[in-house]
């Protein structure tokens, strides 16, 4: 198989929002509004830990962290000039060792 027809191939899968309500529901036999409560409040309490200072830690999933950002110079192509783009946070998730090795054995080739 040339390379270009495996990237074609790929499908690319995706779960939204309310595909992981769902199944959630449908596993515990939950209400989809209940569980669609839980999971808004439980991203509302990540976001909120995130922006108050404080890392969130799920032993076996992956731990929701802040990053900082260095001060670095940026460029603005069209004016042809150079600004300072000052140090920042930004959130990122670090995958539990478990939650990785699943995700990387996971791979499947035709």
């Amino acid at each position: 198989m040339h390379p270009l027809e495996f990237i074609v191939t790929l499908k690319l899968i995706t779960m939204t929002k309310a595909d992981l309500v769902a199944k959630i529901s449908d596993k515990l036999g939950i209400e989809k509004g209940d569980v669609q409560a839980t999971v808004e409040t439980f991203m509302e309490e990540v976001k909120s830990s995130l922006e108050s200072g404080d890392n969130v830690y799920l032993r076996g999933f992956g731990s929701f962290i802040i990053k900082t950002r260095a001060e670095k110079t940026g460029r603005n192509i069209s004016k042809n000039t150079t600004i300072k783009i000052p140090a920042h946070n930004i959130p990122a998730f670090k995958p539990a060792k478990v939650f990785l090795e699943g995700v990387k054995s996971n791979v499947e080739v035709n």
